[in-house]
């Protein structure tokens, strides 16, 4: 049986526009030309929550425009398990392309985002304040440096993530 109030990928909506990596490098060119401050942050977004909301917010202030590289379902799945994503990609990525604060989205299957780093070379790279320099993946570090990308953090948000979220649920 079909679950008839499931949205098609196409039902999204013409303002709907994830791109994949290749074209977010041709994007980015013409903002390099534009002289747009590109800043860039990443994530699974498994179940968009407050926390995220406010990140994302606080990293769009680091220049013109915030792009989100989101993990891809497979990518999700190596981190957390077998049970996650909550939501597949395509529904994630049509929830961070309705906040205001989000410009662009693409999805990267990879552990980390060096390769995207290096393609991409944004002006300023963005984490929350559960991460620091210390804790920051090295091959990312590397590109970040090596592309001469800022980076920023953000305040973390205690007790908003989504495994707390999820354990709350699952102890009602």
């Amino acid at each position: 049986m079909s679950n008839l109030n499931q949205p098609a990928d196409s039902d999204f909506g013409e303002n709907f526009s994830l791109c994949n990596i290749d074209e977010a490098c041709v994007i980015r060119s013409d903002k390099r030309s534009e002289r747009k401050k590109i800043v860039l942050t990443n994530g699974c977004f498994d179940l968009l929550h407050v926390g995220h909301v406010y990140a994302l917010q606080e990293a769009s202030r680091f220049g013109d425009e915030l792009w989100v590289a989101l993990n891809s379902d497979s990518s999700v799945k190596k981190l957390k398990g077998t049970n996650r994503p909550i939501y597949p990609e395509k529904q994630r990525a049509f929830m961070l392309l309705a906040l205001s604060c989000v410009d662009l989205v693409f999805l990267f299957n990879g552990k980390n985002l060096s390769s995207e780093i290096n393609l991409l070379q944004p002006d300023v790279y963005v984490k929350s304040g559960d991460y620091d320099l210390q804790s920051l993946n090295p091959q990312e570090k590397a590109a970040l440096e090596l592309s001469g990308s800022r980076i920023e953090f953000v305040s973390y948000l205690n007790g908003l993530s989504t495994s707390e979220t999820i354990a709350k649920i699952g102890s009602s």
